[in-house]
């Protein structure tokens, strides 16, 4: 699912390194996981159409593709995708929790229906 080596960069030049991409690093490949593994299949589905949409997507089988970026627009990217999927994930748990309280509704009992 996660493959931590995509984040060892080579800043030989001379460059700023990115901060984030730096944060990562940092991170042990344990915690990567986990949060990787935490986003739903959904979730996951619509990070991926969305980053083939940036990139641009042919089919493997018919085409060999080759994406060049560099360092800052492929930051971007990684950022625009990491804050897609906190903003995915919100909504998601928004859902979550307006589906429980609708079935806690429907399952509570009206005093005013209760014949006695």
């Amino acid at each position: 699912m996660f493959n931590p080596e995509f984040l060892t960069t080579d800043n030989n030049d001379g460059s700023e390194g990115n901060a984030l991409i730096e944060y990562l690093q940092d991170q042990s490949p344990d915690v990567l996981q986990r949060v990787a593994k935490s986003a739903s299949s959904d979730i996951q589905d619509i990070i991926r159409h969305n980053v083939q949409g940036l990139l641009g997507m042919l089919p493997a089988d018919q085409f060999e593709v080759k994406v060049t970026s560099s360092r800052d627009q492929f930051g971007n990217l990684l950022a625009s995708a990491m804050m897609t999927g906190y903003f995915l994930r919100q909504m998601e748990q928004r859902k979550e929790l307006e589906e429980s309280l609708l079935a806690e509704q429907e399952m509570s009992v009206n005093p005013e229906d209760i014949n006695l």
